[in-house]
């Protein structure tokens, strides 16, 4: 019969959940990182509103996976036919953050 030498932690087996944690962004310290009004240097985006929970999905999104501030907001603007539409406006201070969002973002389906 062969002994097996007794874990320090318990059972071998067990699994332990650890909490990773990375740098704080200092943007999110400090608040500053979704802008509450769109400043006019940034790059935008604008989509078309089809879910109610769209643009809340949306910010969760580019707070998990991007570092930069950003702004996103629902607004009114005209289409070609003077038709009034509501649209998710999503801007961000570095160029590259909005293509990375365009290429990667799941929510994006045309």
């Amino acid at each position: 019969m062969v002994a097996h030498p007794k874990h320090p932690l318990g059972s071998p087996h067990t699994t332990m959940t650890r909490t990773v944690v990375g740098k704080v962004n200092p943007l999110n310290f400090y608040g500053i990182r979704k802008l509450q009004v769109p400043p006019p240097h940034f790059e935008y985006l604008s989509i078309e509103m089809r879910r109610y929970n769209l643009e809340k999905t949306i910010i969760k999104w580019i707070e998990r996976n991007l570092k930069g501030r950003f702004y996103v907001g629902i607004v009114y603007e005209l289409d070609k036919h003077n038709k009034q539409n509501t649209v998710i406006k999503i801007g961000f201070e570095e160029p590259k953050e909005l293509s990375f969002f365009t290429l990667s973002c799941p929510y994006l389906k045309y």
